[in-house]
């Protein structure tokens, strides 16, 4: 399901060209015919009505799992049950409890980040009872793949979005994951491992000569993700993951673990990157490594890169054990039922 607002497109022509890119990226999963588009302001033109799911018959599913936080109640009073994931652990809840954000009533409300609700939590509830689910990744569509020795470690992210978090004493900190990475600007130099960051820098290149002059490798972030082939070759021309986190998630210790990382894990391509809190599960240093300060993330790429093949194994299992799309789908909707 796919909300769009026609209002805010610089013409329908526009939103005709977005949804058939889209059906073209969907194909080769076999879900180009499996689109249901809800307009918030005017209607959808014949070409759009002609090519996805009428939104009465979407409105027949048994469950609808909702991802988008501002989807309008009215439509999600129309579904037989409606599932909200929450993808920002902690964040959602803070902006929740400070009604930045409001969110439509659905019927179970699920969290990928472990603390969520629970008593030792950093944050509060907001008044909501959240079960616990693991992220998850497609792992018949990511399999392990070899890369060249040397190849470097890789992440993909945005970098600067001017994003500040108000405190409740009316203190504000900055949010961006380029704030992540400031304590870890030498990290290059401190070890033999090759870095790179695919990055969102935009027309700053201030910035990308100030990330190089310290060693990283730089590359444009919209270029590797300009299709999911892309991105996903990417990652397995990649030997592992390297990469910080946003500040919220070191200060409200949430034990998130990025969608991304999980790629990398599936891919048989160990993850070395900063620890979001105590797991129930999540290891230290097994395939997936969470470090704590230079020392940490020199030692754990050394490890990784000392014990490669091993590593390797061991992230694949990861993945195969705690993050398979089939078995977390399943308890999901088995749960939300």
């Amino acid at each position: 399901l796919e909300k769009v607002n026609p209002g805010k497109n610089k013409s329908k022509n526009d939103l005709t060209d977005y949804f058939l890119q889209l059906k073209e990226r969907l194909a080769p999963f076999g879900l180009e015919n499996s689109i249901a588009l809800l307009s918030e302001e005017d209607e959808l033109s014949f070409e759009l009505q002609t090519q996805c799911i009428d939104m009465e018959k979407a409105y027949q599913s048994d469950l609808l799992i909702n991802l988008c936080y501002d989807l309008p109640a009215k439509a999600l009073a129309k579904f037989k049950k409606t599932a909200l994931i929450d993808i920002d652990p902690g964040l959602l809840q803070f902006f929740l409890g400070n009604r930045v954000l409001n969110i439509a009533p659905h019927d179970i409300y699920f969290t990928i980040g472990e603390t969520v609700g629970h008593p030792s939590a950093r944050f509060p509830s907001a008044g909501i009872k959240w079960h616990y689910t693991p992220p998850c990744v497609a792992i018949d569509w990511w399999t392990p793949a070899m890369c060249p020795e040397t190849s470097p470690f890789t992440t993909v992210s945005h970098w600067n979005n001017n994003e500040y978090i108000l405190e409740k004493d009316g203190s504000y900190y900055s949010n961006d994951k380029r704030d992540g990475f400031l304590p870890f600007l030498d990290l290059p130099s401190k070890t033999s491992q090759s870095l790179e960051l695919a990055l969102c820098l935009g027309n700053d290149l201030s910035e990308e000569k100030m990330l190089r002059s310290k060693g990283w490798k730089i590359k444009d972030a919209n270029v590797v993700t300009n299709s999911p082939q892309a991105y996903q070759d990417y990652i397995k021309n990649s030997k592992g993951e390297f990469s910080c986190v946003k500040p919220h998630c070191i200060r409200l210790k949430n034990a998130w673990i990025s969608d991304r990382t999980l790629c990398y894990l599936a891919s048989g391509k160990p993850a070395v990157v900063q620890n979001t809190g105590p797991s129930r599960f999540l290891p230290d240093a097994a395939g997936l490594f969470r470090f704590e300060d230079m020392k940490g993330a020199i030692e754990s790429l050394e490890k990784v890169a000392g014990d490669y093949d091993n590593q390797s194994r061991m992230a694949r299992s990861l993945a195969e054990e705690f993050f398979d799309a089939k078995k977390i789908l399943r308890s999901v909707v088995e749960r939300a039922l």
